[in-house]
């Protein structure tokens, strides 16, 4: 439990529907989704998959180059959601520059773009005569964290989770309990990722990677449908801009939503393969954290990736839990799978389903797998009181985790 009530009071949003969460809220509700085809894909010998859910209206340039110099495309998508977060919640230069605002940003790795063209070019001949300078500002692990940081001119704490499609549900986690702690007043978080084929390249090795929607990319992933065949990469950032209610109280800012519960654990079965009860001890973990019983979830935002495991363990440990009365759905379908900004990204769209008191359903669900039938699912937009949800995030590696918002007041 937290010790100081944590709140949400900014957000910022890159998607494959653009930039900021008007755009992104108002695809998700037309049903619209963000997969294309990638032709670059098709180049490469063994690839199967050659769909992606790629980020768009991104103007790198207004970043100033003394900043963007550093910076691949997941630290420009970070910089750019977390600016707008700040402005959302607020922020004054001073606040920022206070050294009790932090950053909890991660991503999957560093910038495998930047790795891929330096080893492209190292192997000539084996020389680094040509190698940037900046190159290593691309490639380290916190990239993300410490560009953003440069970026806004940030001197608190800086955390850089990584664990790959929990990334960010772990960023905003620790940085609630930062804030709960009385360590820091606020906290930018979230999580970055960029496309690159490799890392479609990874789930088809793995027969992960959905292969059967080439030439209809709109049609794929299929989270929870009898016809889904695999997941279908994507990338963009989500950042959040936590305070404590203090804190946000005595600014006056509008307050978006609460977080009132975290939990993450590991499941040491198998390092592929997920597996529902260590899933519905996560869920349950978060609940305890809350506070809060199973039947005052109003809820469930699924991990839910459209892999048969995946989806068929996800809805065990809901049904499990909260039999088949509270409603469940993934936004998969619309946004892809983002890796490490898939979390904050659902999570923004969760505070508004919150605020707008309304579901979105999961697109391309047309033939519930029967597997995954003992679970309500959301049928079409919804408008409903919610007030209190559970969002799901879990990772290769045996990595789960779960956050609970609470509608504020």
């Amino acid at each position: 439990m937290l010790l100081k009530r944590v709140v949400i009071t900014g957000m910022g949003v890159v998607s494959p529907f653009g930039r900021g969460i008007e755009s992104m809220m108002d695809a998700l509700l037309a049903g619209k989704s963000g997969v294309v085809q990638v032709p670059e894909l098709a180049e490469i010998t063994g690839m199967r998959t050659r769909v992606a859910a790629l980020a768009t209206g991104v103007d790198p340039m207004e970043i100033p180059r003394k900043f963007r110099r550093s910076m691949s495309n997941m630290s420009v998508f970070a910089t750019l959601a977390s600016q707008d977060a700040a402005a959302m919640a607020g922020l004054t230069g001073e606040q920022l520059h206070s050294g009790r605002l932090g950053v909890s940003i991660g991503s999957t790795t560093g910038s495998p773009q930047t790795m891929q063209e330096f080893f492209r070019d190292f192997g000539i001949d084996n020389s680094l005569e040509r190698m940037k300078s900046t190159l290593f500002f691309h490639i380290m692990n916190h990239s993300c964290a410490s560009n953003v940081a440069q970026a806004l001119g940030v001197t608190g704490r800086i955390l850089a989770p990584a664990a790959a499609c929990s990334t960010s549900c772990h960023a905003v986690g620790y940085a609630a309990e930062m804030i709960g702690m009385g360590k820091q007043d606020f906290m930018l978080c979230g999580g970055a990722d960029e496309f690159h084929p490799l890392t479609s390249g990874t789930f088809d090795i793995m027969n992960a990677a959905s292969t059967a929607f080439n030439e209809s990319p709109t049609s794929t992933p299929r989270p929870f449908d009898r016809d889904r065949d695999g997941i279908v990469c994507g990338e963009g950032s989500g950042i959040l801009l936590l305070e404590s209610l203090e804190s946000a109280e005595q600014r006056g800012a509008a307050i978006l939503a609460e977080i009132v519960g975290f939990a993450t654990n590991s499941d040491p079965g198998s390092i592929a393969n997920p597996d529902a009860s260590c899933i519905a001890g996560c869920m349950r973990l978060a609940l305890e954290d809350a506070q809060v019983k199973p039947e005052q979830i109003d809820y469930v935002n699924a991990h839910a990736t459209a892999t048969e495991q995946g989806d068929i363990a996800e809805c065990e440990a809901i049904s499990n839990i909260f039999g088949n009365t509270v409603p469940v759905s993934s936004l998969k379908g619309h946004l892809g799978h983002a890796m490490a900004a898939s979390g904050t990204l659902e999570l923004a769209a969760c505070i508004e389903m919150l605020r707008q008191g309304i579901l979105i359903p999961t697109l391309n669900l047309e033939h519930i797998d029967p597997l995954c039938s003992n679970v309500q699912h959301v049928h079409g937009v919804t408008r409903r009181t919610v007030a209190t949800v559970i969002k799901n995030n879990f990772a290769l590696g045996g990595v789960n985790s779960s956050i609970i918002l609470r509608r504020y007041p």
